[in-house]
């Protein structure tokens, strides 16, 4: 077990494949150079996302780029394949991506199923190498992880293959158990160690920290609240309507850090980075813009006052 070598902050593409919505094609192919201008160098996909289009786009971006100079994960657990069911005009909407519903997702943890997968994502990518592999979402599938697809990725990795494996979820609970269970490399938690959530810190950062396992935190705006300076109404907290109580507790956050010249964003992505355990925040987004700005929220100043008095007005975590 070998924890990765990854920098303070990496690039989520699901935006690459229509999260939410389509990506103009004058748009979408500035995102990755803009990216790698703002010194990103760790890239992070999946199949999942827009049935393979953004493996396919962010290989395109990442095309010339020396392949030496940056770390490139994708995931397990999801076999992209032809849609014979498919309507003419129906999207993947329904599962958030905008994409035509040519394809469909199949769960497959199987070590089979791995193979395949990993076989997949490198013609999309038109890589030669992936440097990590998560195991994908395997909430309903922990049996069949734990005997199929760790034990295959145990194998990718032994052949050198691959550098490192491990798993990737929106719970601590069982990444926990992975941590504890397997001999994985690197976990990715998204949405529970965050400015308003800190749950992972209860077992999961524990549990790694001990067995000198990385930790990933991804989805560090709750899908959106902590993405603005200060709350907007309707703002949205794990993609469903922010509760009052945590609106104002993001307000209170936003009335004290304004006072250090500190937005909420910024303590948003360097909140997590504070943990000893945690080596990466890996951000989203849709634009070259926004890719820029995010790259350089993690670089701004925060007194260790600010987040000191935050302590001490009981909001954080």
């Amino acid at each position: 077990m070998t924890a990765p070598d990854l920098p303070a902050i990496g690039y989520g593409v699901a935006a690459l494949g229509n999260l939410y919505g389509a990506r103009p094609d004058d748009v979408w192919p500035a995102i990755v150079p803009a990216a790698w201008d703002a010194g990103i160098r760790y890239f992070d996909t999946a199949p999942h996302y827009g049935l393979g289009l953004a493996e396919e786009r962010l290989g395109e971006g990442l095309r010339g780029l020396p392949r030496d100079a940056f770390v490139l994960s994708t995931k397990v657990g999801r076999i992209i394949e032809p849609n014979p069911d498919a309507r003419p005009g129906e999207t993947d909407i329904a599962n958030l991506f905008d994409v035509p519903a040519t394809r469909r997702r199949r769960f497959d943890f199987s070590r089979d199923g791995v193979l395949r997968s990993v076989e997949d994502s490198l013609q999309r990518l038109g890589l030669d190498r992936i440097d990590i592999l998560f195991v994908h979402d395997p909430d309903e599938h922990e049996r069949e992880a734990v005997e199929g697809a760790f034990p295959a990725l145990e194998e990718l990795r032994s052949q050198g293959v691959i550098r490192s494996y491990g798993a990737g979820m929106n719970q601590s609970a069982m990444l926990t158990r992975f941590v504890r269970e397997t001999d994985l490399d690197v976990v990715m938690c998204a949405g529970r160690y965050t400015l308003l959530d800190g749950g992972a810190a209860a077992d999961l950062l524990p549990a790694a920290q001990e067995r000198g396992v990385a930790v990933v935190v991804a989805a560090v705006f709750n899908s959106g609240i902590l993405a603005t300076d200060r709350p907007r109404a309707g703002a949205t907290f794990d993609y469903g309507a922010a509760p009052a109580a945590l609106i104002e507790r993001t307000a209170r956050i936003a009335d004290i850090a304004d006072g250090y010249g500190v937005t909420v964003p910024q303590l948003a992505v360097q909140f997590p980075l504070r943990h000893p355990a945690v080596s990466t925040v890996v951000l989203g987004a849709e634009t070259p813009e926004q890719i820029t700005r995010n790259a350089g929220l993690a670089h701004a100043a925060v007194p260790q006052e600010l987040w000191a008095e935050l302590e001490d007005a009981g909001l954080l975590p």
